[in-house]
């Protein structure tokens, strides 16, 4: 494999970056339907779980999809994970004003930190799991996070996806997505976020995603939305879900 980003690099380049990621509209401008996909997984899990206690949200960044689910529900404690010590400041500062559960903060990598098995009703992990590297790795990870879900609980994702076929990967990144984001500024600009996907990210297909999460013991999975090269999709753990 080329050299990619260190977690140290990640959360070094994140940590330049808070302003811009508490905003709602513009935290994730390089990516397509952002704000929509925002919106479809908080309104699932309002749907899915009307009473909702525990949520996780792995690289968290400034916590925004807890603040947008708060807007909808508010009653619940929520864990944030993240790499960047701003980040997690911000969150806990934005989310604590906005539920009225507890709000615990934790700086690390979700695949090795100290989080409780069973316990959570719901995982947020919005633009994260694409920091993951070979097979083995996005296994231990899909791994640990169905061990933390309770019975009935699903995991939420928003992500960066590639294609498996090499022309299709692409025309889609170099004629659709690179237009898309040639026109957020200029070329130079396109240019240099396909650099840092090339550098920091090693995103799979959704197909090989929703696979693993059948194979790791996720009884449901379910595609909410796809766009190009970002899908968003969740999977449920076996079990009775909130009604």
């Amino acid at each position: 494999m080329e050299y990619k980003s260190t977690l140290k690099e990640i959360e070094e380049r994140f940590d330049q970056d808070v302003t811009r990621f508490s905003n709602l509209d513009t935290g994730q401008q390089t990516t397509l339907d952002a704000l929509f996909n925002m919106e479809l997984i908080t309104d699932g899990i309002v749907a899915v779980y009307p009473e909702l206690n525990h949520v996780l949200d792995i690289g968290c960044g400034a916590g925004n999809y807890p603040v947008k689910l708060a807007q909808k529900m508010s009653g619940f404690d929520c864990t944030l994970v993240d790499l960047s010590q701003p980040m997690l400041e911000k969150a806990q500062e934005r989310v604590q004003e906005v539920i009225t559960g507890e709000v615990k903060i934790l700086k690390g990598d979700f695949r090795t930190a100290e989080l409780k098995e069973n316990h959570y009703d719901v995982i947020i992990a919005t633009a994260v799991l694409h920091h993951l590297r070979d097979d083995q790795d996005w296994e231990h990870a899909f791994k640990k996070l169905y061990s933390l879900l309770k019975e009935g609980g699903s995991i939420w994702i928003f992500d960066l996806v590639i294609h498996d076929h090499d022309a299709i990967q692409k025309l889609i990144y170099n004629n659709y997505y690179g237009k898309y984001l040639t026109s957020l500024k200029d070329e130079s600009y396109r240019d240099h976020v396909f650099a840092y996907i090339e550098h920091e990210d090693t995103p799979r297909s959704l197909t090989y995603q929703l696979d693993l999460l059948k194979k790791v013991g996720f009884n449901s999975v379910d595609v909410l939305h796809k766009k190009l090269n970002f899908a968003s999709f969740v999977a449920f753990k076996s079990g009775t879900t909130a009604s």
